[in-house]
């Protein structure tokens, strides 16, 4: 492809606590540390950690990046005065796989926003993650 057109390189999330949110998403989508920002043994020092850290897919072709700031405030939608700004979209193939994401992502730490499992053209369920950024996870058959 030629460069006429620059290429996404990764989704970076504002957090408070870097390493906490990137293992929020680690265990949910079953990414991979890139190599240097893997987790430290318990009492060593995590300088990756407090700064930028990034995780990649199995794949290695997707990139999720974490980056420390001192503040952050939480998206209050779908009502109040900050907005989303940007969402992230997960999906499925079937209503049932989606019922266990469900209680997984809930005991990950996300907190549930809105459920519309029910409906009978896209069951989705709203979350946010535990720096109250939210994401969705929907029923796409082709998934």
């Amino acid at each position: 492809m030629p460069d006429h057109f620059p290429t996404l390189r990764s989704v970076v999330l504002d957090a408070t606590d870097a390493r906490e949110l990137a293992e929020f998403y680690r265990r949910l989508l079953g990414y991979e540390y890139r190599t240097g920002d893997e987790r430290p043994p318990p009492g060593e020092p995590d300088p990756a950690g407090r700064d930028w850290l990034v995780l990649v897919d199995p794949a290695g072709n997707v990139r999720l990046a974490f980056q420390q700031v001192d503040q952050l405030v939480a998206a209050t939608w779908p009502e109040g005065a900050v907005p989303q700004q940007l969402h992230l979209d997960l999906s499925v193939a079937t209503v049932e796989s989606l019922v266990t994401q469900n209680e997984r992502t809930l005991s990950l730490g996300a907190r549930l926003l809105f459920d519309r499992r029910d409906d009978p053209t896209e069951p989705l369920y709203v979350y946010a993650d535990p720096a109250g950024h939210p994401f969705c996870i929907f029923v796409a058959p082709s998934a």
